[in-house]
């Protein structure tokens, strides 16, 4: 016991942070925020109750802010991957599938939070989508309209097309299979040649 109060001793209050943020997104990510309890999160960190609301002002508060760490850094990944603009149109999709698939690859806990849960905060999986779903329109819509397609359909078909890489990515986070660039190159394959047109042995242009 003595240890473990020297421990609460020498850490700082931001490494304490730190660590009640890393304990409560691995319980979050296990068994939901609502099934998590405090008593849980301050068992697992070694601390008291107290502790956590000194620091978060209630569960509500701790996972406020797993969920935005999370949000913050999917978003930042796929806003990066489409941010550059002079490549073509494939190569941006391609980018942007992979984006999502690296973040679910890498941080499988933060998706599982932020896709199943994060409704519940002001910050969320769907506002990411939302987010996403407008810079894609506004990259279609000139697209669109110099091939003599109504520009208004960037909307609905950037909406579309977000899905398809989402529900393909949530699939994939469960059963892993295929392997990740075989997905991602089969995903732009759909999304870029359709079904009348899929290449058999699809390749990623950005791997």
């Amino acid at each position: 016991m003595r240890a473990k109060n020297e421990t609460r001793v020498r850490m700082t209050g931001a490494q304490r942070r730190e660590q009640l943020v890393a304990v409560a997104r691995k319980l979050f990510a296990e068994q939901g925020v609502d099934a998590t309890s405090v008593e849980e999160i301050a068992a697992a960190a070694a601390v008291s109750k107290p502790i956590i609301y000194e620091h978060f002002g209630s569960k509500e508060g701790l996972y406020a802010v797993v969920v935005d760490r999370e949000v913050q850094r999917l978003e930042g990944a796929i806003k990066g991957a489409l941010a550059t603009h002079s490549d073509g149109y494939r190569d941006i999709i391609e980018r942007g599938a992979l984006a999502l698939l690296d973040y679910i690859d890498e941080c499988p806990e933060g998706f599982r939070i932020i896709s199943r849960d994060s409704s519940t905060t002001t910050g969320s999986f769907a506002s990411i989508l939302t987010d996403i779903t407008m810079i894609v329109e506004d990259l279609m819509r000139p697209a669109l309209q110099r091939q003599g397609f109504d520009p208004d359909l960037a909307g609905p078909l950037g909406q579309a097309l977000v899905g398809l890489v989402t529900m393909a990515g949530q699939t994939w986070r469960e059963t892993r299979r295929p392997a990740k660039d075989v997905l991602a190159a089969q995903v732009v394959n759909l999304a870029w040649n359709g079904l009348a047109h899929l290449e058999h042995q699809p390749g990623l242009h950005t791997r």
